[in-house]
């Protein structure tokens, strides 16, 4: 590390999330003392990067410190000699996500972000970006490391960590941070009267909790999770519907909120479906009104702090975890932080090299795996099935194999296999043509036999060369 101080890149800075990274890294500045901020992003992301970045020097100038935020399109620019990098791009921006939602769900099927086919979609557009960043790395800041909040945060830190082959690298998501700030206090507790045991995959863990005399208190949270009255910080982008109490008790976990896909399928595709069919449209369509608001706001020379309406976006303490770990990876803390990382025998149903999101304690070398709990029978099995989904998704997005693509389809829950998941593919495909040139081939084989996109709003985004 510069004896000067740090130097932070963040990758997407258009992102409107950034206002509360900068909050994360003001207040912990006495741990972390920065001296430079580098914000990267495409030329379509420009006028959203130049708002952003007047926003965060604001923020800067209302501190006590004299940090610069620095722009600019050129990465291999930002990143020379950085101590740490930062990822929250989203290739294809809002478009992209419109039609991961909108695809699968004009078929009857979950279109959602980082679950189902969406997910897979994300995944494969994003995979090929985040190697290209870690290459240049290599030669611009080898001694980096790596904070990756880009969706599906699973599987691009595991592709960074199996094809990239860079070690220093750290998953990140808000959904266990929410459920250990929202949960004490369901059971008249604070968050450092208990003790948390994370283990699974990104948007889909279990965790345990005990307090500090080693008595464990997950029965009661569960118990809690059921009163109608109390936050258990489920985050605002999950339809809320309650699991099935009896199975909860009965698996002696507490699943993450994204588990709601696969233990209420039925009714969650229901109201994505409902969504779909509405005037306000998918989630990704709602989302894009939020983040325009929120633009309008970054707009004002006054405002020098992060908005409320931030809390919609439905990452909030996604960038607060981000600095966090940063803090405590600079300042040797051992503080137990939730990520995703190499296994290494934290959680015994799945190999040593596959990436976990597990507790760990965060120090100068890296995080340390905490040992996860023995995981119930149906949940080791969902986790296995999962985790199989995931690689065969990674090294898809790698290599283009259409077949691999078509096994990571079959086998994910969300997604009934047979003609229509085949459909979905293809004209996910076609859609995201220009981001996916690993399989050009095959969308030019796929044009060729007749195949379009069936949605009628996607067809627009299309012709407008979204």
């Amino acid at each position: 590390m510069n004896e000067n101080g740090v130097k932070i890149v963040t990758i997407g800075r258009g992102s409107s999330y950034t206002p509360e990274l900068m909050e994360g890294f003001i207040k912990r500045y006495d741990q972390l003392p920065i001296r430079e901020f580098w914000l990267v992003d495409i030329e379509d992301g420009k006028e959203k990067m130049d708002i952003v970045a007047a926003m965060a020097q604001r923020m800067w100038d209302a501190s006590p410190y004299d940090v610069k935020v620095h722009t600019t399109l050129d990465r291999r620019e930002a990143l020379k000699n950085a101590d740490f990098v930062t990822t929250q791009f989203r290739v294809g921006l809002l478009p992209a996500r419109i039609k991961d939602e909108r695809i699968p769900l004009s078929y009857g099927m979950a279109g959602q972000e980082t679950n189902g086919a969406g997910g897979i979609f994300k995944a494969l557009r994003t995979i090929p970006v985040i190697l290209d960043i870690v290459e240049d790395m290599k030669e611009l800041c080898p001694d980096a490391w790596l904070v990756n909040f880009t969706n599906p945060s699973g599987m691009v830190t595991e592709a960074v960590l199996k094809y990239g082959n860079w070690k220093k690298v750290a998953g990140l998501c808000n959904v266990p941070v929410n459920a250990m700030i929202k949960e004490p206090a369901t059971i008249g507790k604070e968050e450092d009267d208990l003790v948390y045991k994370f283990g699974g995959v990104n948007h889909f863990h279990w965790h345990r909790v005990w307090d500090k005399e080693g008595d464990e208190v997950t029965d009661q949270i569960i118990d809690a999770m059921f009163d109608e009255d109390v936050d258990s910080g489920i985050p605002a982008n999950i339809f809320d519907i309650e699991f099935y109490k009896e199975q909860l008790k009965e698996a002696g976990v507490i699943p993450c909120g994204y588990h709601r896909y696969y233990y209420r399928e039925e009714e969650m595709l229901n109201h994505l479906l409902e969504e779909y069919a509405s005037e306000e449209g998918t989630r990704a369509e709602q989302v894009k009104k939020t983040e325009d608001e929120l633009f309008e706001l970054y707009k004002d020379p006054n405002l020098d702090h992060k908005p409320e309406q931030l809390a919609k976006r439905g990452g909030a303490h996604y960038s607060d975890a981000a600095c966090e770990t940063i803090a405590a990876l600079y300042s040797d803390s051992g503080k137990h932080i939730v990520l995703t990382t190499m296994n290494n025998g934290a959680i015994k149903e799945l190999p040593d090299d596959v990436a976990v999101e597990v507790s760990t304690h965060v120090g100068k070398d890296g995080p340390v795996n905490v040992e996860c709990f023995e995981l119930p029978k149906a949940e080791r099995g969902w986790l296995q099935v999962m985790k199989a989904m995931e690689q065969c998704t990674e090294e898809a997005a790698v290599t283009g194999d259409y077949g691999k693509l078509l096994t990571a389809f079959v086998i994910n829950p969300l997604i009934p296999s047979g003609d229509k998941a085949k459909r979905v593919c293809d004209e996910l495909l076609i859609a995201h043509e220009k981001y996916l040139p690993k399989f050009a081939d095959k969308i030019a084989e796929l044009k060729a036999a007749g195949v379009e996109v069936k949605d009628e709003r996607v067809r627009d985004l299309m012709a407008a060369g979204k």
